[in-house]
């Protein structure tokens, strides 16, 4: 869901993730036409590696659990 809100409102992806500077340099980009792309890779790529830093953290939260 969140990489539909990413490649169609890369801004409000952004915002939702909590950059808030991020997202309004991005909504700057998005509003020319040419822009647009840009936005949506950067976006994407920012959900992208958020999702992966929750799988690190869980992943060393458990391991932490076990020992």
């Amino acid at each position: 869901m969140m990489f539909a809100v990413a490649v169609l409102l890369p801004w409000l992806a952004l915002m939702l993730r909590g950059r808030m500077f991020q997202g309004l340099l991005c909504l700057v980009l998005q509003i020319t036409l040419i822009g647009w792309l840009p936005a949506a890779i950067w976006a994407v790529m920012v959900v992208n590696s958020d999702n992966e830093e929750r799988r690190h953290r869980e992943l060393l939260a458990s391991l932490q659990n076990k020992s």
